[in-house]
């Protein structure tokens, strides 16, 4: 009985070992095709963070990295207690809202608006007219918005005075400004943020809005109750990476646009540490400063999907 049994467990062992052997043989060509990202993503993203020591040294250019004085949390202190910093700190969250409530939202309204439109020909056309802005880089959108809103030649200055009022100085008023950044944002991406929901709707099974249709619903009732909810994953998806970063804002944009008139309201973390960190060679202190904002990101995506995942069922991973 027991001879019986080993064999069994030999034959089990021997057909585990085989399995093994044929499952790696099959995997061995993607983990060919993927060991030279995972080189490059070692090489450029993991081991240039061994430079984030510098924020807890004083760092020399003169002395190098291991050569500077440590100088422990001095750093983090510093920003923590200066006024400038919080003044950018503010900037960025109220933009970041701003970004969330219009920039997040207006691909979600451009999907579904394009999904209402019955001519395929015209659908197509305008999907990829509105992709075109996303491979314009800031310096040529700033350079757009800058000419468009001259107070001298620009174009809605222009309609302006022809109604009969003054001119607005668009770019130097603190009132508007934001309003403008976020609308250059939504200007240039809205079209290619939407190509996803536009994944997602084309996946939808036809026959749901068929039998919809059969039931009297209107095409209102059916983006409420069969597309919307198929575009909640891809949404949940989004909005919890887009809360990663709500610590930043895209550096170009801000940097392109703003001028010191509108310091007030425009300055965000991003220009703060580029001009404390190149401008005046203050290595530690940007380092500090951009450590932490990473770790707020970082905590603030892990508890986003922690509570996601507890109300809808849905999270990153």
């Amino acid at each position: 009985m027991n001879g019986v049994v080993a064999g069994v467990e030999k034959q089990a062992a021997v057909k585990k070992g085989r399995h093994r052997k044929f499952k790696l043989k099959t995997m061995l060509s993607l983990y060919t095709l993927f060991a030279p990202t995972a080189i490059l993503l070692f090489i450029f993203h993991y081991i240039p963070i061994y430079g984030i020591i510098i924020a807890f040294k004083k760092y020399s250019v003169y002395k190098g990295i291991m050569g500077s004085e440590w100088v422990g949390l001095a750093e983090f202190k510093y920003f923590l207690t200066d006024e400038k910093f919080w003044n950018v700190f503010r900037n960025t969250l109220i933009l970041n809202v701003y970004d969330i409530l219009f920039g997040f939202t207006a691909p979600i309204v451009f999907a579904l608006l394009a999904n209402e439109l019955y001519s395929r020909v015209f659908k197509r056309v305008m999907q990829t007219v509105s992709y075109l802005p996303h491979f314009l880089s800031w310096i040529v959108v700033s350079g757009v918005f800058y000419s468009f809103l001259s107070p001298e030649t620009g174009l809605f200055n222009q309609l302006i005075e022809w109604l009969g009022y003054q001119p607005v100085y668009f770019m130097t008023e603190t009132s508007l400004f934001r309003g403008i950044l976020v609308f250059a944002d939504i200007w240039k991406g809205v079209g290619w943020s939407a190509i996803l929901y536009f994944a997602v709707i084309a996946g939808i099974d036809s026959s749901l809005y068929e039998a919809a249709w059969i039931d009297g619903a209107s095409r209102w009732r059916q983006a409420i109750h069969i597309t919307i909810p198929h575009m909640a994953p891809m949404i949940t998806l989004l909005f919890l990476l887009r809360l990663s970063s709500i610590f930043s804002v895209g550096f170009d944009r801000v940097f392109l646009l703003q001028n010191p008139l509108v310091y007030k309201v425009s300055d965000v973390i991003s220009t703060y540490i580029y001009r404390i960190g190149l401008e005046q060679s203050q290595y530690s202190l940007s380092t500090a400063i951009g450590l932490t904002q990473s770790i707020l990101g970082f905590v603030l995506l892990i508890t986003a999907n922690r509570i996601s995942k507890k109300l809808s069922g849905m999270g990153l991973y």
